[in-house]
């Protein structure tokens, strides 16, 4: 690959230098994202990548900033408490007043789950309404 300043660099150097410094960059930018507001909204949906199919796991506040996501290759409890664990371990997003999913059965074992060891405040509402969650449906179809 040749870039516009004439030096050559092989994709696999590139994706090595992504996997090298990824990581550090994430830990340096994240203090310096918005912050988010105490109301997310938390959606999976399922996409190919590499040929296999993988539920991607998002959350977004009410406004629609992005708090976290992930891949899993299972769609249930452990993934959604899996999933939950990561966001709530991110430095920029607020403790959740009210977290709003859809019809799936995982996520109210997933916050009970995280509220029996604490992870989660026992205040934290669960509320389940696929209309509330239009901002990150709607979101989806860029992935898609």
């Amino acid at each position: 690959m040749t870039a516009e300043r004439g030096v050559e660099v092989d994709h696999s150097t590139l994706h090595r230098w992504v996997l090298s410094y990824a990581p550090e960059l994430d830990k340096r930018i994240r203090p310096d994202l918005n912050p988010t507001n105490d109301s997310w909204r938390v959606d999976e949906t399922y996409i190919q990548v590499k040929g296999a199919w993988k539920y991607l796991y998002r959350a977004v506040d009410s406004i629609g900033n992005t708090l976290d996501f992930m891949l899993s290759a299972k769609r249930d409890g452990k993934a959604a408490a899996r999933f939950f664990r990561k966001v709530l371990k991110a430095t920029h997003p607020q403790t959740p007043r009210v977290i709003t999913v859809d019809k799936n059965a995982a996520y109210p074992v997933a916050v009970e789950a995280l509220k029996g060891d604490e992870t989660l405040l026992a205040e934290t509402q669960l509320w389940q309404s696929k209309y509330l969650n239009n901002i990150i449906e709607q979101d989806h179809r860029h992935i898609k």
